[in-house]
């Protein structure tokens, strides 16, 4: 638990030094595309308004923007070094070159990694005086940190509620006075060693890693507007490999997790069932794609040539309702999957059940009105917000994690690491579920 808070807490220096030269890359790590944003900041360290949200993006601007076909990933993890090492260099290398400016740093996000939600208490006494940083830390290391195994490492610490004496829903606590302080804090773990093959091969391209950050965290900051942040919703990241899910509430995320299946597994099916391949079968379902089929569609038909050489064979045509009959039940089952982990988190006990579906799948035609049968009532197609800069080409929901990513090393949340907490205080006792304390609370 040390040594990683120590080397959290030297990406978050990094990422100072960073921002002080001007300029830092954001690195969104697929398992169909990585993409490759670089950012010059105005001087400005926005870093300094103590614990601050997501929103508002003052201070920086994309200079730089590129995107290449992810290799030697799958569900959102690293499983061929090389080639991932490849793809990243030739999207940070074309994002280089349009910026005009060579890039030490980056902050990246992955999707996957098996991610596991926690919602920690603590409490302290602050006799009637002046809540000030220290006390600050000494309530986040009063947190029962649950014994969350072997080979797992805490992503994201972030205190997202303080109560002083009888009032809760504080967001900064410093500079008031009260005489018992305490927090909730939610806590994110993910797959060690999926972290330390991103770290290694970030570290193969000669660049520094100056932050990491879960691809649900930062989507759901992108594609959630304020209110949807503030009042509580929950954002379903479609991406190729993986489903992010995270839910939001008071502006924090407060519960994360994965559905190992996305947009290559629908292309998958269709490759199998039209015994097409798989360039061919993307293509497809980007052109003709679809879950809800009409009458119309039995008569609308698909050229799918195969490359076999024998012209009889390769000229073949299927109607789009075939198409949506081999695509809707992998879409089914991934939405499926993704309500499964909404019930699992409490999200019905939240005052607003918003569903902000992104991410590059999200755009299969008539997915929002499928998601809203399975998941509820209130689904919608989110884009991400406007970030300064930001070519047109990159401004669609397969960017929103990327997006985030801006926003994130822009304006950091404040977590575990940024206050001097006493390195003795790493309990690890009892495990609280991750959204007992909204019921309390809000």
């Amino acid at each position: 638990m040390i040594e990683l808070y120590e080397s959290q807490r030297a990406m978050r220096n990094m990422r100072k030094a960073a921002m002080q030269r001007g300029v830092i890359a954001i690195l969104d790590v697929g398992s169909s595309k990585i993409a490759c944003l670089v950012l010059r900041f105005d001087g400005t360290d926005p870093s300094d308004e103590g614990i601050g949200s997501l929103a508002g993006q003052s201070g920086f601007r994309v200079i730089g923007a590129a995107t290449t076909r992810s290799r030697g990933v799958r569900f959102g993890e690293i499983n061929a070094m090389g080639e991932t090492e490849r793809a990243i260099r030739t999207a940070v290398q074309a994002a280089q070159k349009m910026a005009g400016i060579r890039v030490d740093h980056v902050i990246a996000c992955f999707s996957g990694a098996d991610p596991r939600s926690y919602g920690l208490a603590g409490q302290v006494d602050v006799h009637g005086v002046n809540v000030d940083e220290q006390d600050v830390a000494r309530v986040l290391s009063a947190c029962d940190v649950p014994d969350y195994g072997m080979g797992r490492e805490v992503m994201h610490a972030q205190p997202v509620n303080f109560a002083l004496d009888h009032r809760s829903g504080l967001i900064d606590p410093r500079g008031q006075i009260g005489n018992e302080l305490s927090c909730d804090m939610h806590m994110l773990t993910v797959d060690a060693q999926a972290v330390q093959n991103l770290a290694h091969c970030v570290k193969r391209c000669d660049l520094e890693l100056a932050g990491i950050a879960s691809s649900a965290y930062v989507s759901g900051a992108a594609a959630l507007v304020e209110d949807e942040q503030e009042l509580g919703a929950a954002c379903i990241d479609m991406g190729g490999g993986a489903t992010g899910v995270s839910i939001f509430i008071k502006k924090h995320m407060i519960y994360a997790d994965a559905v190992r299946m996305g947009g290559d597994h629908v292309t998958s099916d269709i490759s199998m069932g039209l015994q097409v391949p798989m360039a061919t079968a993307e293509r497809i379902k980007t052109f003709y794609g679809g879950v809800v089929a009409t009458g119309m569609d039995d008569r609308e038909m698909i050229e799918c040539g195969g490359e076999t050489g024998d012209w009889e064979h390769d000229r073949r045509t299927v109607s789009r309702a075939e198409l949506i009959g081999i695509m809707r039940p992998r879409v089914e089952e991934i939405l499926e999957e993704v309500r499964v982990r909404l019930d699992a988190a409490g999200f019905d006990h939240l005052p607003s059940q918003q569903i902000v579906l992104t991410g590059g799948a999200s755009q299969i035609p008539g997915l929002d009105g499928l998601a809203s049968k399975i998941l509820g009532q209130q689904v919608r197609l989110g884009r991400p917000l406007r970030v300064h800069g930001l070519p047109q080409a990159a401004t669609g929901p397969g960017f929103a994690s990327a997006v985030g990513l801006c926003l994130f090393a822009a304006h950091p949340q404040d977590e575990w690491w940024d206050f001097e907490i006493p390195v003795d205080r790493y309990p690890a006792r009892s495990l609280k579920r991750a959204v007992q304390w909204f019921r309390d609370n809000w």
